[in-house]
């Protein structure tokens, strides 16, 4: 059976209509990720600004300022130069 020159047009639509519909496909699955990519840049910005909030907190919360006086509410003071003591390590001490 010969294929006639209506069928070689017929298959010829049909394979561009097939590789136009995958082009279609790809596109609109790189646009779904360039938008995920986008939410989580923003979701990822949130999170290092949290972060830093935090960070700044801990530094506040452990900061002298902060602590003094509930050292002191414990009944614990600022040592004098007297009551601190260093400790001097030899080499042989710094080994695991």
């Amino acid at each position: 059976m010969q294929l006639k020159g209506r069928h070689h047009l017929l298959f010829w639509l049909l394979l561009f209509l097939v590789v136009a519909g995958g082009i279609v496909a790809r596109q609109n699955a790189s646009i779904a990720a360039a938008g995920r990519l986008s939410q989580l840049r923003e979701e990822r910005t949130t999170l290092e600004a949290r972060r830093a909030d935090l960070t700044g907190q801990i530094r506040e919360a452990s900061s002298r300022r902060a602590l003094a006086p509930l050292a002191e509410a414990m009944g614990l003071h600022e040592p004098s130069d007297s009551e601190v003591n260093y400790l001097k390590l030899s080499a042989d001490d710094r080994r695991p």
